[in-house]
């Protein structure tokens, strides 16, 4: 594979498919800030929002805003937390739809070029069948991210900012309180993970490029009715009960691995499960990149990131020889 093959590659990955990778996670932004200022608004209209300006709840933590300057270090930390919980939440909703495009766009990528011909086109260049499928695998996984990451942190910063404004309007100052957030870190946080994401999304976009590499019509069909009806019949029949491991194992580590890992941060829920518990306080800590990287000690993810391999070659194979003229 040449370098720079796979640089124009992922550059035309973008061209073609701007409208998923750029225009979904800005247009969604936009959405959520404007849905918030029409709740703002709406607040100031019917005088509810000056009603509740003595205190500040910031996902269920109530502070009294006269109060604030009277935390203690342990009040602050806790108000950092929260506000950092803020500017996550966007991240997670445009997650979310990022999970969604980069799920159909590994769905339809390879269909496609066969059903306009347009591969033709580009066998005709010296570029190889596996340097299009690595290029593919780079644009959703590595370098897609990285555009729906920095669209969510801004977001929830602007978000936060008008939050501050509006509460400055009923003469309560709370813009230092913006301090104590680490948008840095999260910042860290989340580019950190980015190639932790590639190695969990790899079982879901080694399947569905396989789909999409071999259906004759009709990918989305084939992707998830094959490994649906599979586990249908393993749960109607019990045939992993002998060899120890419940249906519901299949449906838990084989069906969400390669239809829904796509989706990112699905590898911290074990980890939330074991440090969290019924103690959210301790929330503001547990996004860092040794509690995200702590998942690769699990034999999980790189069986999952090996399957994803074998499936790619394989789409690799099916782009070379698949011919449905």
């Amino acid at each position: 594979m040449n370098a720079k093959n796979i640089y124009w590659l992922v550059k035309r990955e973008f061209w073609e498919h701007r409208g998923g990778f750029f225009w979904a996670p800005v247009i969604t932004s936009a959405v959520f800030l404007v849905l918030n200022l029409m709740a703002i608004v709406a607040g100031e209209v019917t005088g509810k929002f000056g009603m509740h300006m003595g205190t500040i709840d910031l996902d269920g933590h109530t502070l009294e805003a006269l109060k604030l300057h009277a935390l203690d270090a342990n009040g602050m930390r806790k108000v950092g937390d929260a506000l950092d919980v803020v500017m996550l939440s966007t991240s997670g909703l445009l997650g979310v739809v990022f999970g969604f495009v980069v799920f159909f766009y590994c769905l339809g990528t390879l269909y496609d070029d066969r059903r306009d011909r347009s591969f033709l086109f580009w066998k005709s260049l010296p570029v190889s069948d596996t340097s299009t499928v690595v290029s593919k695998v780079i644009a959703a996984t590595l370098a897609a991210p990285i555009i729906a990451m920095l669209c969510g942190l801004l977001t929830g910063l602007i978000m936060l900012l008008m939050f501050a404004f509006t509460l400055s309007m009923h003469g309560v100052s709370v813009w230092w309180l913006l301090t104590l957030s680490h948008p840095f870190q999260l910042i860290g946080f989340l580019i950190g993970s980015i190639p932790l994401y590639l190695l969990w999304a790899l079982p879901a976009v080694g399947w569905l490029m396989l789909c999409s590499s071999w259906a004759k019509s009709k990918p989305f069909l084939w992707a998830v009715v094959i490994p649906v009806a599979l586990g249908v019949i393993i749960s109607w029949f019990n045939l992993l009960q002998s060899a120890g491991f419940r249906s519901g194992w299949y449906w838990r580590e084989i069906l969400v691995r390669i239809l829904f890992s796509v989706f990112p941060g699905g590898w911290l829920h074990d980890t939330a499960a074991q440090q969290l518990g019924d103690n959210p306080d301790h929330i503001g800590n547990f996004f860092t990149l040794a509690n995200s990287y702590a998942v690769l000690a699990t034999p999980g993810i790189w069986i999952g990131a090996a399957a994803g391999i074998v499936m790619l070659a394989g789409s690799v194979w099916f782009r070379r020889w698949r011919d449905d003229s």
